[in-house]
């Protein structure tokens, strides 16, 4: 029973949810788990060791210092470097990282770095843009990039990729499919310049799911082994973390009495509203309050009245039969993060990501 807010973290489902993408996949097919952002709320430490164990063939973060930790943590497996800043190299050489090279100024400036230590076929990871204009060297200059890199004996190309704006989206099949194509083109005429073809890979977890033919030699995987597909509940998947809390205390407003800062709520009759000690400074955005959001109390909705406070928020409990100390489901494997997220006209991503390090982590196993 839980005693204060926590996350749950729920291993034996993480295992369900990669069992299930790698059956998506030829045996030949590597799979690369992404843990960035404290593995989408959870624990990156946790959820690494345990895909570690499962075999998984490479990992990737966001930043350097996400890297840091795992290798800290004892990880030995390749860790992608997605976004990684020049001011931080040194670091990443200093961990084994290996970073994603995606316009001029950063491949000059690690190719600078590189032989000031000397090093010799360094990995490196290529991005190639081919519609979401986010980062990586345009598509069509694959072969001039292939061209620099191949005079580079410090470095050592491990993989090429790029990233798909809309696979989740079947009305974006047209673009999905060019952003495909391009990709194609680009691979190959970088294999040409460069004397090999290195590892591709373009599928997250929805290009898995909707568009096979692009699996290439590694697939993305970072929401899918969270339990969500980006568009809809899929039943193979199961949610890996949980948000519960308590009641810290119960109070009864009398008809016109107001609830929480600005008076946002006024009871329209008698009312008993429980306190919760988790707020917008835990990841319950602000957006979730007035009626938008909801917890779980002995399986009724409670829905959040007034506004998300830094620490707490309030709910109504008239219609519940409840008591301080009780349990609250935020969310969980049945009433997902995606359902709340929804409520709140955005997705769960968001809502996981945000979750503060402050609360409390237990792991199921």
């Amino acid at each position: 029973m839980t005693t204060e807010t926590t996350i749950e973290i729920n291993l034996p489902a993480l295992k369900k949810n990669f069992s299930f993408i790698r059956s998506k996949l030829s045996p030949k097919t590597l799979m690369l788990g992404v843990v960035k952002a404290c593995g989408y709320g959870s624990s990156s430490i946790e959820v690494s060791k345990l895909l570690e164990s499962l075999g998984i063939d490479y990992f990737a973060v966001a930043y350097v210092n996400e890297g840091v930790e795992l290798r800290k943590a004892g990880i030995k497996s390749p860790i992608l470097v997605l976004h990684p800043q020049i001011s931080n190299f040194k670091k990443a050489i200093e961990f084994n990282l290996e970073p994603s090279l995606y316009s001029n100024r950063v491949l000059k400036a690690f190719v600078d770095l590189s032989a000031q230590q000397g090093l010799e076929n360094y990995p490196v990871h290529v991005k190639f843009n081919t519609g979401l204009n986010r980062l990586g060297f345009g598509h069509e200059s694959s072969d001039q990039v292939a061209k620099k890199l191949c005079q580079e004996r410090s470095l050592k190309v491990r993989s090429i990729f790029s990233h798909l704006a809309a696979s989740e989206d079947l009305d974006e099949k047209t673009f999905t499919e060019l952003q495909i194509e391009n990709f194609e083109k680009a691979s190959k005429k970088f294999a040409l310049s460069y004397g090999e073809m290195p590892i591709r890979h373009l599928s997250n977890t929805s290009g898995v799911l909707n568009y096979p033919n692009a699996n290439y030699e590694m697939v993305r995987c970072g929401i899918g082994l969270y339990g969500y597909d980006n568009t809809k509940e899929n039943t193979a998947l199961s949610p890996v973390v949980s948000l519960k809390t308590i009641i810290s205390q119960i109070h009864d407003i009398k008809k016109g009495g107001s609830v929480g800062y600005n008076r946002a709520f006024f009871a329209d009759k008698d009312k008993k509203i429980a306190t919760l000690p988790l707020g917008h400074a835990d990841g319950i955005d602000r957006k979730y309050g007035n009626g938008v959001g909801y917890v779980l109390i002995r399986d009724n909705i409670a829905p959040i009245v007034g506004n998300v406070c830094m620490d707490m928020i309030m709910v109504d409990v008239s219609n519940v039969s409840c008591e301080e100390g009780d349990e609250v489901v935020v969310f969980d494997s049945i009433n997902s993060a995606q359902k709340l997220a929804e409520k709140a006209n955005t997705i769960s991503y968001e809502l996981l990501t945000a979750l503060s390090t402050r609360i409390k982590r237990k792991i199921v196993k």
